[in-house]
């Protein structure tokens, strides 16, 4: 469900009015209930009736089968997944349509970071100790807990909430965002950007609204000059322990477990899984929507393009196992100098 503290819902409204403001009319002949009331949109593993999810590709098959959202929009090879509970929205675009629709729900200057003032929010709440330097900006409904210092030029969006004995340095930006207790965030450091979603590649680049969350949990550390992207729909989420060093890029919707350490310059694209304890080098990537299992050790350099299973060990561009990489490296070694006999 998307987070309304960062983004204002504009409805309830039905499937039916929505579609005729969308000017798609053409896709109301194929509706079971026209009339079915849409309070919010979600990811389809979180959808409860009422909610509006999205299925637009043959991987979302198995969460489809399970979702109990009240409409899910579908391309037509994955009508006959939806359960007989859900009511199927068939479009042969459903990236464009959903949107569409995610614009019309939460119009994009109601957001928190772009709209002035949230009044429903209420004043900001500080407990005891709470240290702010020089032209802190500090959002509507942004909660901080008791202890936490914040460094001069810092900005808190609108309903960010800061847990306890936190350091916020200087020049931070933090928005659609929720911080646990001892979290350390360097100079510099951006989170809940948005994320870099884009449909219709290479022609009108539609951008996608990224409506998500960051969640940040205990003990978390964040080196300077690091971004932070929030979902697109769902939560980017950095688990409890863990360490990122100076100028990591990590994408919306990315999972990081508990106690990893993240070195410098690395860059996960969106959706890429972490497991718990893992080891990243520096300028490490990601292809994304992948998994990285728990305890690996991804080296320096490397380049990330599939899922690897816990306690892999990994180097090279495209990754692999890193005996495999120092195989062939040797391999090409041999080959390189040649026959040398006679």
């Amino acid at each position: 469900m998307v987070d309304t503290r960062f983004h204002r819902f504009a409805g309830p409204f039905t499937i039916g009015s929505i579609l005729t403001e969308l000017n798609r009319r053409d896709l109301l002949a194929g509706l079971a209930d026209p009339d079915l009331s849409i309070s919010g949109v979600t990811e389809l593993d979180l959808a409860v009736a009422g909610d509006l999810a999205l299925a637009a590709h043959s991987s979302y098959g198995e969460q489809l089968r399970a979702t109990s959202a009240g409409a899910v929009i579908v391309l037509a090879s994955l009508r006959d997944l939806v359960p007989a509970h859900s009511m199927a929205i068939v479009c042969d675009k459903p990236h464009q349509l959903f949107a569409d629709v995610l614009d019309y729900l939460y119009p994009s200057n109601t957001r928190s970071i772009i709209a002035a003032g949230r009044d429903d929010l209420g004043a900001p709440v500080f407990e005891r100790d709470v240290l702010t330097g020089s032209n802190v900006v500090i959002g509507p409904g942004v909660e901080i807990g008791r202890g936490t210092v914040i460094g001069a030029n810092t900005v808190i969006g609108a309903g960010v909430t800061i847990g306890r004995n936190c350091v916020i340095a200087a020049n931070c930006t933090i928005d659609c965002a929720h911080l646990g207790n001892d979290v350390v965030i360097h100079s510099g450091v951006r989170i809940g950007t948005e994320g870099f979603g884009w449909l219709d590649f290479g022609q009108s680049n539609r951008k996608v609204p990224q409506l998500g969350r960051v969640l940040i949990q205990d003990r978390v550390e964040i080196g300077a000059n690091s971004t932070i992207d929030r979902g697109a729909l769902g939560d980017t989420m950095i688990g409890e322990g863990t360490k990122i060093d100076n100028l990591v890029q990590i994408g919306h919707n990315c999972k990081i477990g508990r106690n990893c350490l993240i070195a410098a310059m690395s860059g996960l694209s969106g959706s890429t899984v972490v497991g718990d304890g893992v080891l990243l080098g520096g300028g490490v990537g990601t292809s994304g929507h992948l998994t990285i299992g728990a305890g690996s050790v991804v080296h320096g350099r490397a380049a990330v393009t599939k899922d690897w299973p816990p306690g892999s060990k990994l180097a090279g561009a495209p990754a692999q196992d890193i005996r495999d990489f120092w195989r062939e490296l040797a391999t090409m070694r041999k080959l390189s100098k040649g026959d040398k006999r006679g």
